[in-house]
Order: structure tokens, then C-alpha cells, then sequence
């Protein structure tokens, strides 16, 4: 194997771990609620601009900003829940699309007046440069953040299979109506569902920000991969979403060097369609 293909490999599996983060929090959402949050994308949008002005306006560097962007878009979920989604939640299923579609036109527009569509950058935060391994060239804020991406899944994953409400909303992600039963309170397990899968992605959009432009069109980019990971993985998977987001970053990176790089999001996006072609219910799906 050459040490480009070896460094490529390594570039996807960085940016696989980050996405994987981004896919886990929307597929939590979808599996509990059964509810596609189309403001995902815009959630990790405002993440990023909240670290960005952060960082501008403080000087407080990305990667301390992690718990406020983490805390806000907790609490954004949970207002967004209490005051929009769980009131169609029992409603016909297109105005359960309809109402998060909305709130990302909402966002994303609200962006644009407030901050200009200019691509905007933290230019010099605390954690810069590259390891080398002989040939091999590790971006260290790309590793950092996959490395943190990995952690946080993990986080999760324990979180849902020890603790007492993790159970519960796994609970209730298997059978609504025996969780019920059960004496689970479901409706606040939607509103902590839909926190904790914004949490998340306020948690990959500080990474993110590190060293990626920001812009109000970002969540779109995102938004859509990460749509493609949850199908890929499996609707209601975290286990499906954590291999899918490895996988389409391998596939990505290396569909941008054997072909041109304008073609790598088209070769992820044909492999979203073979792969549900093939297998409707995803890698994991039930």
C-alpha cells in the first residue's frame, strides 16, 4: 500500500469519526421520536458562529468553548421541543416534516442578516500544525476532534446502556407504547432525546471550528451527509450511524483522490443508493 493511499485512509477515518458524532445525534432524535430534524445541520451552523464570536469577541479559543456550545445547544433543543416539535408530535406526519423544516429555513436566514454569507475562519487557535510519522501527516486540531468525537460516541454509548434514563430512552426507542406501560415518561424523554442530539452536534460543531471556514451555509453541506449516514447505518441505529460516518469519510476522501475531488460527495451519495437499494433498513437497521 503506498503512503499516499496510507495518508488518505487516515485523512477519512479523521473526518469519518467527526461525522459520525454529527449522524449519532440526528439518529437518536429519529429513533425515539421518529421525527427527521431537518435543523440538524443549522444547529451545528450555530455551534460553529457561537464558538467563532467566542473566540473573536473573548479570545476564548474552540476548544474551551466545547461546554457553552455544548449547554446552549442543549438548551435550544429543549425550547425548540417544548415550544414547536411536541406540538405536532401527535399531529399528521407532514407537519411533524414540516415544523423542523421550518425552523432550519428560520436559522439559516436569521444567519445570513446577522453575520453576512462571508466565509469567516478562527485563524489562530490553540491547537495548530501537523505530527508527522515518517511520511504520514496528522493535522492535530483534525485529530483532536476526531479523537474527542470518539470519546463523546463512547460517553454516550455508556450512558445509554448504564445509567437509569438511558435505559429509559432506549426503552422507549424499542416500544413506545410497553415504556409507557413500564411507567416511563415519554414526553420527557423526547424533550431529553432532542437535547441530548443537539448537544451533540453543538459539540462537533466546536471541533469543527477549529479548522474548517464558517459560513451559514455550512449546516447544508453537513446536514445532507449526515442524513446519508443515518440511512446508510440504519435508521434509529447509534451503532449503525458511528460505522456509517467511518465509512463515508473513507469513501469520500478516497473518491476525492482516484477521481476528481468534485466527484467525491456524488461517489458518497451513489453509495447511499446502492447501499439502500440493496438493503432498504440500512447496515444496522432492524
Amino acid at each position: 500500500m503506498s503512503e499516499q493511499l496510507i495518508q488518505q485512509l487516515v485523512n477519512g477515518l479523521l473526518i469519518g469519526f467527526l461525522y459520525s458524532l454529527i449522524a449519532i445525534g440526528l439518529t437518536m432524535i429519529w429513533g425515539v421520536m421518529n421525527i427527521i430534524n431537518f435543523a440538524h445541520g443549522d444547529f451545528l451552523m450555530l455551534s460553529m458562529f457561537i464558538s467563532f464570536w467566542l473566540y473573536t469577541l473573548y479570545g476564548l479559543d474552540p476548544i474551551f468553548s466545547i461546554p457553552i456550545c455544548t449547554g446552549l445547544l442543549f438548551l435550544l433543543g429543549l425550547l425548540i421541543y417544548k415550544y414547536l416539535v411536541s406540538k405536532v408530535m401527535t399531529g399528521p406526519a407532514l407537519a411533524q416534516l414540516v415544523v423542523t423544516f421550518g425552523v432550519s429555513i428560520f436559522i439559516a436566514n436569521a444567519a445570513v442578516l446577522l453575520w453576512t454569507p462571508d466565509f469567516k475562519m478562527i485563524e489562530k487557535p490553540l491547537l495548530t500544525g501537523t505530527w508527522s510519522f515518517g511520511t504520514i501527516q496528522l493535522s492535530i486540531p483534525k485529530a483532536v476532534a476526531s479523537a474527542g468525537s470518539v470519546l463523546v460516541s463512547l460517553a454516550l454509548f455508556l450512558f445509554l446502556r448504564k445509567s437509569k434514563t438511558g435505559k429509559a430512552i432506549l426503552a422507549t426507542e424499542m416500544n413506545r407504547n410497553s415504556a409507557l406501560l413500564m411507567g416511563v415518561n415519554t414526553d420527557r424523554v423526547n424533550a431529553l432525546s432532542f437535547a441530548i442530539g443537539s448537544a451533540l452536534v453543538g459539540i462537533a460543531g466546536a471541533f469543527l471550528s477549529m479548522y474548517y471556514y464558517i459560513y451559514p451555509g455550512v449546516g447544508g453541506t453537513f446536514g445532507l451527509i449526515s442524513f446519508c449516514i443515518v440511512a446508510l447505518g440504519g435508521f434509529g441505529s447509534i451503532e449503525g450511524a458511528f460505522i456509517a460516518g467511518i465509512l463515508i469519510g473513507i469513501v469520500q476522501t478516497l473518491g476525492g483522490y482516484f477521481f476528481d475531488p468534485a466527484y467525491k460527495y456524488a461517489i458518497v451519495f451513489a453509495l447511499y443508493l446502492v447501499t439502500v437499494w440493496i438493503r432498504p433498513q440500512g447496515l444496522l437497521g432492524w
